[in-house]
């Protein structure tokens, strides 16, 4: 199986330590966080990974080459602008031939399990799967409404306090379906929850968010508290 790791964020939140490196090769508990994504995506069966860069991607190449060290091929996407959550994916459609494929956004930590999020996929026959979080604070997060057969009935991307309708909130996972990439635009950036998953849902398609359970984590790492705080909780659990 296929999978795509966005890792060309600037981490502009995190300087003065992303200055000199990416914000995806932050060490947590003794790893890179990309590491970690890696080493989660290759137990559920992941063999193929693109990983699209920005900001100094010779760090991360020069890191993990081709991929072999962890059992995997890695594949590279630089990018010259950054071209948003779903632009690096529509860069590099060709890479993705096989259906369904994994979409990560790979400078935050998750023990999502993947084995349920694509059975769910599978068994819901949709074009697209998210997994979702609940998080008390949702203002910097894209939240979904969803019917009672968790199909998406509604989006949106970072609500203002006033706008909040769920706790439920894109988790940075999700499970494509090769449909979707007629829906990226090929001319420019392009974010999943700013422009994909609306013009699916107007579009009728067919979308589900699959409800992470209480043994599932996952961890925004935006701020130097986020990086801290995570630190800790990776570490406890090693």
């Amino acid at each position: 199986m296929k999978a795509m790791l966005l890792a060309a964020g600037l981490g502009a939140r995190l300087r003065p330590l992303t200055d000199n490196l990416p914000k995806c090769m932050l060490p947590i508990a003794g790893k890179p966080v990309l590491e970690h994504n890696l080493e989660w995506l290759k137990k559920y069966g992941v063999t193929e990974v693109m990983i699209n860069l920005y900001h100094m991607p010779q760090v991360v190449k020069d890191y993990f080459g081709d991929g072999s060290n962890w059992g995997m091929k890695v594949a590279y996407s630089p990018e010259k602008e950054i071209l948003g959550t779903a632009g690096g994916v529509k860069n590099v459609a060709w890479f993705f031939e096989d259906n369904p494929f994994l979409v990560w956004y790979g400078d935050n930590l998750s023990t999502c399990d993947l084995g349920r999020l694509l059975q769910f996929h599978r068994e819901k026959g949709g074009a697209l799967t998210i997994a979702l979080f609940q998080r008390e604070d949702v203002t910097q997060s894209g939240i979904l409404g969803l019917a009672e057969d968790d199909r998406v009935l509604r989006y949106l991307e970072k609500p203002g306090k006033e706008e909040v309708f769920s706790h439920w909130v894109n988790a940075g996972i999700m499970v494509l379906e090769s449909e979707v990439l007629g829906y990226i635009p090929s001319n420019g950036p392009a974010d999943f929850g700013r422009d994909v998953i609306p013009a699916l849902l107007a579009e009728g398609q067919r979308l589900f968010g699959y409800r992470m359970s209480s043994d599932e984590g996952l961890w925004w790492i935006d701020t130097p508290e986020d990086l801290q705080r995570t630190e800790q909780e990776i570490s406890r659990r090693n």
